[in-house]
């Protein structure tokens, strides 16, 4: 947080009329994806006065993350915005993965303009990665992910998977289908029900992240979404 916290105030500053915060629980991989939508935003002429994009690699666990979100949150008294944390289940705790969402919900009970949302994962962002190819269902560990990722690259003409990838982004866009990988998300979720959030394996809330900032892509970018 200590780059972020330097440029707190001029964040402030460039509230627009649409603000995206984004909390990613790596360091890297969660934020070079959306940093491709904040790039990209940031080039549309139709919306880069009208849309600010924030994104932040914590490397902090699950609960940590909502932690900051918040802090961030009620010391710039932000309004007027929506914030994401996007963290993975991975090797959490149930209770604690479990939390972390129901706090976000929570605080929505305040009935202020800030909104929070949790993007989050079961067990891992490489299973929507993944979802841009392919309908995967199958409840298998983040090591399986990345192997069926690496294989449906390579059999592409691409480098294998690696994670901190800083085209990842652009490797989604091009050579998947975001389209798909949203009608697979809402797919697998409907496969749920109640809050025991945990359980939920293999799911993806990311896909309502993408849906919020793809609104504002250039146009030729948007019919992929």
């Amino acid at each position: 947080m200590a780059k972020w916290k330097r440029k707190r105030k001029q964040a402030v500053l460039e509230m627009k009329e649409y603000n995206y915060f984004i909390f990613c629980e790596g360091e890297q991989t969660e934020p070079n994806y959306f940093k491709g939508f904040e790039s990209n935003i940031e080039n549309n002429p139709i919306y880069k006065d009208m849309v600010a994009v924030k994104v932040q690699g914590c490397g902090k666990e699950t609960l940590r993350v909502v932690e900051d979100a918040q802090d961030f949150v009620q010391k710039n008294k932000i309004k007027n915005a929506k914030v994401f944390c996007v963290f993975d289940k991975d090797d959490f705790p149930a209770k604690d993965f479990n939390y972390a969402i129901s706090c976000m919900e929570k605080l929505n009970k305040n009935k202020n303009d800030v909104i929070y949302h949790a993007a989050w994962s079961n067990q891992c962002i490489e299973l929507w990665f993944l979802l841009h190819f392919s309908y995967y269902h199958s409840n298998n560990d983040r090591k399986q992910y990345f192997e069926a990722l690496d294989n449906i690259l390579r059999k592409r003409g691409l480098n294998k998977y690696k994670k901190n990838d800083d085209l990842i982004f652009d490797i989604l866009y091009e050579h998947g289908n975001p389209k798909q990988a949203i009608i697979f998300a809402k797919k697998l979720m409907n496969e749920y029900s109640g809050t025991n959030y945990a359980d939920m394996s293999p799911a993806t809330k990311v896909y309502e992240l993408v849906e919020e900032l793809s609104k504002y892509l250039p146009e030729e970018m948007k019919i992929k979404f």
